[in-house]
């Protein structure tokens, strides 16, 4: 079985305090670097790293200022960072540590400190990844909840803001699922809303994309770097696996298998001064004209 070694961000101007790590930590750890702190902001946003040991006295942007614009990042604010440091003044380590960094490590380098405090802060950090996880995912059908579909939308919308890209979501709900539920019953319900996401989820291969639980039989899909164009394929996509599924549904109001209605959105939010709630109402009022035509359509906005 092949292990994953965690990724380590080193970010340092001085090139020999880069290869001084990177002799210490690349057998035990994936090394990325950085010399600047745009360097550091844009690898960390686009990679995120598992912790990033970060140089304070740098040129140009220092340690303390990319902290602060790492934790004001919904991407970064959760990656540790340990500062490294040839300061060792009890005021500097109090400012470090009230920005938000979890530990230093000074110079000159002690390889047995570093790797004893990464592993520390590594496996502190897996298990907070673990209770994120556990708490972000719904329980009926292992898809990510509400929560984890409002996480992963602001990071896309983030990186939509930052790099111009455009964003899309689709709202889908279950056409007559409250007749499918009366008629076979809660359980068989349960089992056609896991059958319905497992259909959905195979059907999106990009780790760019996600699906959610937004409501009892409302699910929700994010579509990075797309255009209403992209989201409408992916909707037919999707509209057409859960046809080929055919789940039969002697109750709905148009045929006999179940159906269901998208509604479709996507917006290049730019530096345009608007939140990413926007995409929810324009999806779910899109979600609800499809609904008036009947079930089983797929209605569009989009917002330039």
């Amino acid at each position: 079985m092949t292990v994953t070694r965690a990724k380590i961000l080193i970010v340092d101007d001085e090139m020999i305090n880069i290869r001084m790590l990177d002799s210490i930590l690349r057998d035990k750890y994936e090394i990325i670097v950085a010399l600047n702190g745009e360097q550091a902001l844009k690898r960390a946003i686009l990679t995120p790293p598992d912790i990033i040991l970060l140089d304070i006295g740098m040129e140009g942007m220092d340690g303390y200022q990319i902290l602060q614009y790492l934790a004001n990042n919904e991407t970064t604010r959760e990656i540790p960072v340990i500062f490294v440091t040839a300061l060792t003044t009890e005021a500097e380590e109090k400012k470090g540590l009230e920005l938000g960094a979890v530990d230093y490590i000074t110079k000159p380098y002690r390889s047995s400190i570093i790797l004893a405090r990464l592993n520390n802060h590594l496996e502190l950090k897996r298990q907070r990844d673990q209770l994120n996880y556990l708490s972000s995912r719904d329980n009926l059908t292992g898809i990510p909840n509400q929560r984890g579909f409002d996480i992963f939308l602001d990071q896309a919308w983030q990186t939509a803001v930052r790099f111009n890209e455009s964003v899309a979501l689709i709202y889908m709900d279950i056409d007559s699922f409250k007749k499918y539920t009366d008629h076979y019953g809660y359980i068989a319900g349960n089992k056609c809303l896991k059958k319905v996401s497992d259909c959905l989820k195979a059907c999106l291969h990009r780790k760019t994309d996600l699906l959610a639980r937004y409501g009892d039989d409302e699910l929700v899909c994010v579509l990075s770097k797309t255009d209403i164009d992209g989201a409408l394929l992916v909707a037919k996509k999707l509209q057409d696996a859960i046809l080929d599924l055919a789940i039969p549904h002697q109750h709905a109001n148009d045929g006999d298998v179940v159906t269901l209605s998208f509604g479709v959105v996507a917006i290049n939010p730019g530096h345009q001064q608007i939140e990413s709630s926007i995409l929810i109402e324009m999806a779910s009022e899109s979600l609800f004209h499809a609904k008036r035509q009947g079930g089983n359509q797929i209605f569009h906005k989009t917002l330039r």
